[in-house]
This record gives structure tokens, sequence and C-alpha cells, in this order.
């Protein structure tokens, strides 16, 4: 009835928001698993129809649909963790597909941060969730029409970096009073996020939050330093930025350094 406003603006909309936490709502408050699969297939149809709401623009709807089914992928019921990974597994094909089939890389990215989120949220990465992310590769290597496509290897790619968080932080969470294993732990992850800045950025400025902390000044110095060349060089390409303000810029964070 309102598909014309709900798509005013590439679906960037207040209209849009409402609904879209409705939906949310009926996955933040506790279902039976037999309404949630009602939940996942309404949720299947909204996405469908409005793709723009979640794939460009603002990536904020994208990150909380991505929270709230990594969390029933976790989910004590074994129907409802296949329905969520089956929703999950649709809804990166869709990015894919709004992509002109070139990436997931919003997806990606929202479900690595989703994932970071709900290790401290919810404890995720027991055998439920593992079995989970089985079911995903399964429906990938499954899936007849994206057989000549990188697809496959897209969902293969982000599901091996989501067992890596999951394997890095309970690495952390052993050596959390060695603050120096825990630093290489930190900066093993970050660098295996060299393609991906913003991830990079996250885990560089924890590591600068653990060496401040410790009293290391100059290697949290150098890890900000590193953040401030991701996001020089990002600006660059971007053409928003000249070499000299590439200057200022590194300038202007070491003084605040020191």
């Amino acid at each position: 009835t309102f598909q014309r406003q709900l798509q005013q603006s590439d679906c960037q909309n207040v209209l849009m928001k409402k609904v879209f936490d409705t939906h949310m709502l009926f996955l933040q408050i506790n279902q039976s698993a037999a309404a949630l699969k009602h939940v996942f297939a309404a949720l299947r149809l909204f996405v469908g129809k409005f793709p723009s709401a979640f794939f460009q623009g603002q990536a904020d709807l994208c990150g909380s649909l991505c929270y709230e089914i990594l969390k029933c992928c976790n989910h004590r019921s074994r129907s409802t963790q296949t329905e969520a990974s089956a929703l999950l597994y649709f809804f990166m094909r869709k990015n894919f597909e709004f992509n002109k089939q070139k990436s997931i890389v919003r997806s990606h990215l929202q479900l690595i941060k989703a994932v970071s989120q709900l290790i401290a949220d919810a404890g995720i990465g027991g055998s439920r969730f593992q079995h989970s992310l089985a079911i995903i590769n399964n429906f990938a290597n499954g899936d007849k029409q994206m057989k000549n496509v990188n697809f496959p290897a897209e969902v293969k790619d982000l599901t091996k970096r989501i067992r890596t968080v999951l394997m890095a932080t309970a690495q952390m969470k052993e050596h959390e009073k060695d603050p120096e294993m825990l630093v290489d732990l930190q900066y093993s992850l970050a660098n295996s996020y060299a393609s991906t800045p913003e991830l990079r950025r996250t885990w560089l400025e924890s590591m600068a939050k653990i060496h401040a902390r410790n009293g290391d000044l100059s290697e949290a110095a150098m890890c900000y330093i590193h953040i401030a060349a991701l996001i020089a060089e990002y600006l660059k390409r971007k053409g928003k930025i000249n070499i000299s303000k590439t200057n200022c810029i590194f300038i202007n964070i070491i003084i605040q350094i020191n």
C-alpha cells in the first residue's frame, strides 16, 4: 500500500525506518519457532522488495538486520538455526545481485562487525553457531544459479573470516593478562583485514587502547599514525584530499599524540 512512500530517497526515509524497526521487534522479543518461521519469510519478502534500504546509502539497517539474524543463528532450536541461515544466505545473495554480481562488500563488513559485537553481547561461537555457518556454506555450494560466478567463493571467504574472528577472540580471552601476547593477536587480526580498512581500523584502535592502558605510549602512537594513514589513503583515492592536506593530517595527529 505504501510502496511508493517507502521507496522515496532510495528507501532512506523515516517511514522505511519505522517499518524496518517493526520487523526487527519480532526478532528482538522471544518468539516460538513456528512464529519465527513466518518472521523470516516476511523478512525475505521485505529484503526482496526493498534492497536499496540495505545495500545503498547508510549501512544502519543492514548492520541491524545482520546482528539480529546472526543472533538467531545461535538459537537453541535447529529449525530456527536453519531458517536464520537460509535468510542470511538470501540476504548475501541479494547483496551480490544488487551489486551487479561484483561483490558482497557491505554484507561482509556488517556481518563481521555484528559478529564482533555479538561475541561481547551473547557469547556466540559454540557448536550451534558453527552449525549455522556450515549450513550457509552448503547453500553456497549447492546453488546452481551461482555456480559460474564468484559468489560461492565470497561466501566461503566470509564464513572463514568469521571463524578467524571467533578463534582470535577466544585466544585473546586466554591471554587477556598477557599484554604482549594480546597485542600480537590483535595485530594478526588487523593484518587479516588489510583489504577492509574499516575493520582494520577497528582492531588498530583496540590495540592502541591496550598499549595506552599499559603505558606503552610510543606503540599507541604508532597505531594511531597507522589509522591516520589508512584514512588519508582512502580520502586520496576518493579524490577528496591532496598530498599537502595529507601531510597536515599526519602533523596534527602526531602533535595531538605528543
